[in-house]
């Protein structure tokens, strides 16, 4: 992946912002047309870090890049921003299905623009060099399993860096995630050490309790393929708006699944629990699953009380903060679903760091 932004507009003056905002940074080539924009794929197809993409255009429209696109396998090499003054949900639904990384309406702020086009570039440009290392490694590591032995801290280093830097971009989507992120992650360590203490038939070890942890930043991954207008909606969302929003879950999976070929198999296992199954409840009222009771991992149990009580004890674009005696006890007594009841005796255990780590 090179240094080369495509910018493709049919309008002149959209496509001169946009060179305006990015040209410090990159190379930019512009494409007033769909069909000179797939020249250009074409042929600079290794040198393109991002193609910034207009959907209403003449002659061969954005819906038809990204069909081709996706037909050739340029868009699992090359990511799509999407920016266009089509802005339905069916638009945005339709984009996303193609693959393409991220959507943003006109008019656009050229900051957001910008930090998105960085945050999915470098995403992009980690994900890509990870995968050309494991391809050059696969039948070293085939013939000579040792190797994996001595390289297992080096791995599990990458797995860390993977969950970070998705972690970061998560946060530059959601002003509220980064601290967010950070207080998940110590609240699911209090309760993965208590319930590895007080309950051993969940057989977790050290490592296992560290890895939950570290996942546990992965649990709103998906967001990143939440539109704006859903995401950061100031007020309560409506029922079509909330079912879109529940798709984080899968989102998150699919994106998980596309780099599980870059780290360690029980990472990757335990992020896309976590990931998928952390608004499972143990009645079975959950999603996206309705799974029920142990059927919901214990990496994604651990994470489901964590998440909930930060969401209660912290303010939101559309909703006040509960008190920590408010939240604890609408957690205990299923006001926010129900939760196992081995979990909630560990949540009662360690309530006080809990209320100490919330800083309320």
């Amino acid at each position: 992946m090179g240094n080369k932004i495509l910018v493709v507009d049919d309008m002149e003056i959209n496509r001169e912002m946009l060179r305006e905002i990015l040209e410090d940074s990159y190379e930019v080539e512009e494409a007033e047309n769909g069909r000179r924009a797939l020249e250009l794929i074409k042929d600079h197809h290794n040198e393109l870090a991002v193609v910034l993409l207009d959907l209403i255009m003449p002659e061969v429209n954005g819906f038809a890049v990204l069909e081709v696109m996706k037909s050739q396998g340029w868009i699992e090499k090359i990511p799509v921003l999407v920016i266009s003054g089509e802005g339905s949900l069916d638009a945005e639904r339709r984009c996303f299905e193609y693959g393409v990384s991220d959507f943003v309406r006109k008019p656009f702020d050229d900051v957001l623009v910008k930090r998105r086009v960085q945050n999915i570039a470098n995403l992009f440009q980690y994900q890509n060099q990870l995968e050309e290392k494991v391809e050059k490694q696969t039948g070293i590591v085939k013939k000579q399993y040792q190797l994996l032995q001595h390289q297992a801290e080096q791995l599990k280093k990458s797995n860390a860096n993977i969950i970070d830097i998705l972690g970061t971009v998560v946060e530059s989507r959601n002003l509220e995630s980064g601290e967010h992120i950070n207080r998940v992650k110590l609240y699911t360590g209090l309760l993965a050490q208590q319930m590895q203490k007080d309950y051993p038939e969940y057989t977790l070890t050290n490592d296992q309790v560290e890895l939950i942890t570290s996942a546990s930043a992965l649990h709103d991954v998906g967001k990143i393929a939440i539109p704006d207008h859903i995401l950061l909606k100031p007020a309560k969302l409506t029922d079509e708006e909330f079912e879109y929003m529940k798709s984080h879950t899968t989102r998150g999976c699919e994106l998980l699944y596309n780099i599980k070929g870059v780290w360690s198999e029980e990472y990757s296992r335990i992020s896309y629990e976590i990931c998928r199954h952390h608004h499972e409840r143990y009645d079975g009222r959950g999603y996206p699953d309705g799974l029920k009771g142990e059927e919901i991992p214990i990496s994604a149990q651990l994470v489901s009380i964590a998440d909930v009580y930060d969401a209660l004890v912290n303010e939101r674009v559309y909703k006040s903060a509960f008190t920590k005696d408010e939240a604890f006890h609408m957690i205990v007594t299923g006001e926010c679903g129900v939760f196992s009841p081995k979990l909630l005796e560990c949540f009662r255990k360690v309530r006080k760091a809990f209320e100490e780590l919330s800083g309320q």
